[in-house]
């Protein structure tokens, strides 16, 4: 079964799907486990291709070396041009190592770990509504009244280097919400989001963690205590097979992830260039609502919040109860549209240039690292690394050296100098 042993395939598959399949059902698990590993999050051309051909003949045509011609001639009507797909395999095929998904497989088994995929009862509908760019899995670690939960959530995000007073209202209007019949989502990192996550347990209510790395490996370490009470009253979440290391890009990909899943978004505390506005706007682009509590005036950990409110985009809320009204539990939720708008990002450089991010994600400062090594990282073909490689170091943003390729930094530079 795709290069693997099938017996030893049906044993890790029916391990972490927590019940028997038949072979398709084994296939499709093994298949959507396998292009979650081989493709980033928010790859809109895996996701049109896995929804098209199903995620098995998918993965068989990718191991198969089909052409752009093929390809396109089973897809029939597409947007997608050769070479959209041309690109997108030559970024695939450094990861096409079926192996990989085995010991993905084996360390989701270790730690308890279970593997969903659409159509399962268990699948948070809601994350359907960001169309080619859905998650083509999910890795989940907790309850399983943790997922019904979605259905009544509300998210809150903002700033990691949170203010007192930011984080005295994230557990007011958490709490509140609890106790209002709303579970809790958000996306576990320091300040805002520790706080929403921990004022929900601590009001015995239902929370969700969406992480930007794998459920095996909990991000950010600090956090290893809180994330794991979080496993046992609520439920951890990630797109990503267990192994895969958290990054920037990474992070702002699963930001559309907790704007999907909830009825609405609320942003506690941002500054000017805080990833909580990335995850604002994609609750927009989804016609989710979403909230802004306002701060002093003086505070730059507010600036985004008031950026927000001052173009119009979000409501000002200041209360648990003017957060409930904007997602009523009662009320009717309507997403317009049936083709989900592009996802858009914050406006910091990463998300402005993400190539460049994913490259400087995948260096070391350090360890020198190959282009092909790079490539595997960062999800990118070999060509269009080293492409930007090239650009970078015209910069003077990285080093080439006889063992490969570091990133420079102020420190690398004074060791240098030394």
């Amino acid at each position: 079964m795709f290069g693997v042993k099938e017996a030893e395939v049906a044993e890790l598959v029916r391990s972490v799907a927590g019940a028997d399949l038949d072979r398709g059902g084994i296939e499709e698990r093994f298949a959507r486990a396998a292009w979650s590993g081989i493709s980033e999050p928010g790859d809109s051309v895996a996701g049109e291709l896995v929804a098209t051909l199903g995620a098995p003949m998918a993965l068989t045509a990718l191991i198969d070396r089909w052409t752009p011609g093929a390809f396109l001639e089973r897809l029939g009507s597409s947007n997608l041009s050769a070479g959209d797909i041309q690109t997108a395999v030559d970024r695939w095929m450094p990861r096409l190592e079926p192996g990989r998904t085995i010991v993905a497989l084996r360390q989701a088994a270790r730690f308890g770990a279970r593997l969903r995929v659409p159509g399962d009862e268990s699948w948070p509908a809601p994350l359907d509504d960001l169309g080619a760019y859905a998650p083509l899995a999910l890795w989940t670690r907790g309850t399983e009244q943790a997922l019904a939960s979605l259905g009544r959530s509300i998210s809150l995000v903002g700033a990691r280097a949170a203010t007192g007073y930011g984080e005295h209202v994230t557990m007011e209007a958490s709490a509140g919400l609890v106790d209002r019949g709303y579970a809790i989502v958000s996306g576990a990192a320091y300040g805002i989001d520790g706080m929403a996550h921990r004022a929900a347990l601590a009001s015995h209510g239902m929370t969700v963690a969406f992480l930007a790395g794998g459920v095996d490996r909990f991000y950010p370490s600090g956090h290893d205590a809180l994330l794991g009470r979080i496993v046992e009253h609520g439920m951890v979440i990630s797109e990503l097979p267990c192994g895969s290391q958290p990054t920037r890009w990474r992070f702002l990909q699963r930001n559309r992830l907790i704007a999907a899943a909830s009825l609405a978004t609320m942003v506690i505390e941002a500054g000017w260039r805080s990833g909580s506005l990335n995850t604002a706007h994609h609750a927009l682009s989804l016609s989710r609502p979403v909230g802004a509590v306002p701060g002093p005036v003086t505070s730059a950990a507010s600036a985004g919040c008031h950026k927000l409110i001052r173009d119009s985009l979000v409501t000002c809320v200041t209360s648990a109860e003017e957060m409930a009204e904007l997602a009523p539990l009662d009320a009717h939720i309507t997403r317009a549209g049936d083709e989900p708008a592009s996802p858009r990002g914050d406006t910091s450089s990463a998300s402005r240039n993400p190539t460049t991010a994913r490259v400087v994600d995948a260096l070391s400062s350090r360890s020198p690292r190959q282009a092909s090594d790079i490539a595997t990282r960062s999800g990118l073909s070999i060509g269009d690394v080293r492409a930007e490689l090239g650009r970078m170091l015209l910069d003077g943003a990285v080093r080439e050296g006889e063992r490969g390729w570091t990133r420079r930094t102020e420190s690398s530079e004074k060791r240098g100098q030394s």
